[in-house]
């Protein structure tokens, strides 16, 4: 109803009740129950009252809905960053491995043209002792036979052949020692830079982690703002519609109360009568049509249409499904080992193939999961190694994906803010009957809920095919 209709009905009210009244007063009848309707200004003010409370909470629930959808994408943004850390942190310690195998080998070769060094020189001072340049030829001419000049020939060559493999054998040592030494400074600098580029990395999914945690903490602030307008404004305006009823119940039943007493009283003599007499027997039909606006009223009040649901997107559907059929015990075990993890916290970094762990900071003090750590977790213990980030499991099992229309449990469903596999921020594991498990985020614990999909639904891979 609005406000013209609302203010002429009072109108109408005050009216219908002055009329009562002055006709209960005249036939010796005072209506003990009967109280004064609102003025007109009084009604105005409480409608201007309600329009601006409406209105104050329409301006805060847009703000709510770009402050949610502000802080979800900083929040998607840092699970992004998160990986982009993880996986610079992965090359860095295999650099790291790499420069200690370099560095290993480098002093083996090192070692080893030690010795070939050590064996020329026991040569050197075997022939100075001898005391000749050339000794094989004293030991020829010092021969008794011919059978021991053949004999000592041979050790001789023999012994020459190992010199000259030794020296050989020398010279290549050297120039793998160079080589050893030349890759492990590279191991190394490589390494050095990979955790500059961690270190960078890690400062900056944090500083965005940190950045959706204080957004989705002074959400809950404009949360209860909001809902203390709306419980203001939707007060007011019952208490607008109850005091307006009241005044209209009131009026109708004066009047029908003044038309019973009118009805019930003896005729007037003829000389007595006058044209009032059946204006007031009219006031009957004017409580009919009181009775008919009340209930009008009511209806109007109880039929105010509910707020339109929120669209539903219309994603790019998901790649045909190219897995085969899964391992069911490998789809058990996996399942199985997600579930039992239901209630720990979430913890960013947090969890892996081993099971929960403390996570990075800022949560190096919670012991739990993130989402790819949960389903890392599930399906290590099943065997099957997926990858340590939501985009290496889709990534590491992108030839087994899975359309919308066939998943089954055991399948790792993804949720990306972009077209590429680089852009997923979320993965959780399909447990079936349209039911998921996985670590949400920070705040929240390792759960079952309902399987989502929306426009940033990625799409599904199937690790036990």
């Amino acid at each position: 109803m609005g406000t013209a209709t609302r203010t002429r009905h009072h109108r109408w009210a005050v009216r219908a009740v002055g009329t009562a009244v002055a006709g209960l007063v005249v036939l010796g009848l005072t209506p003990g129950t009967a109280s004064a309707a609102p003025s007109d200004a009084e009604i105005a003010a409480a409608e201007a009252e309600r329009d601006a409370a409406a209105a104050q909470v329409g301006v805060l629930s847009a703000q709510l809905a770009q402050a949610e959808a502000s802080a979800a994408q900083a929040y998607q943004n840092a699970q992004i960053a998160l990986q982009d850390y993880e996986e610079t942190q992965a090359a860095y310690e295999a650099a790291r491995a790499a420069a200690e195998a370099a560095t290993a080998a480098a002093a083996q070769a090192d070692a080893d043209v030690a010795e070939g060094r050590a064996q020329v020189a026991a040569h050197a001072r075997t022939v100075y002792i001898q005391g000749s340049t050339a000794p094989g030829a004293t030991a020829l001419l010092s021969a008794d036979g011919p059978a021991q000049l053949i004999e000592r020939a041979a050790l001789l060559e023999a012994a020459g052949t190992h010199r000259v493999d030794v020296v050989g054998e020398l010279e290549v040592l050297q120039e793998q020692a160079v080589v050893a030494q030349r890759q492990a400074q590279t191991a190394s600098v490589q390494a050095e830079t990979l955790q500059a580029e961690a270190a960078v990395a890690l400062a900056g999914a944090q500083a965005q982690e940190i950045s959706a945690r204080e957004q989705t903490a002074a959400l809950a602030g404009q949360r209860d703002a909001v809902a203390a307008q709306a419980a203001a404004a939707g007060q007011e305006v019952t208490q607008l519609q109850q005091e307006q009823d009241a005044a209209e119940a009131a009026a109708a039943a004066a009047a029908a109360a003044a038309a019973r007493a009118a009805a019930a009283r003896p005729a007037p003599a003829p000389p007595a009568a006058t044209p009032s007499t059946p204006s007031r027997s009219a006031t009957p039909s004017s409580g009919s049509s009181s009775s008919g606006s009340s209930g009008s009223s009511g209806s109007s009040s109880g039929s105010s249409t509910p707020a339109p649901s929120r669209p539903v997107s219309n994603p790019t559907p998901p790649p045909s499904t190219t897995a085969g059929a899964p391992s069911a015990s490998a789809v058990q075990t996996a399942v199985s080992a997600a579930l039992s993890q239901k209630g720990l916290p979430y913890s960013w970094g947090g969890g892996g193939s081993n099971g929960p762990s403390y996570g990075i900071p800022p949560d190096t003090r919670i012991w739990g999961f993130d989402c790819s750590g949960l389903t890392q977790y599930a399906y290590a213990r099943a065997g099957i190694q997926i990858g340590g980030t939501s985009r290496d499991q889709w990534w590491n099992n992108r030839d087994a994906t899975v359309a919308r229309a066939d998943l089954r449990a055991g399948d790792l469903v993804f949720w990306a803010s972009g077209s590429s596999y680089t852009s997923i921020y979320h993965v959780a594991l399909y447990i079936g009957n349209g039911q998921v498990v996985h670590a949400p985020q920070s705040g929240d614990v390792v759960k079952v809920t309902s399987m989502w999909f929306g426009g940033d639904y990625f799409g599904a891979v199937r690790p036990a095919a």
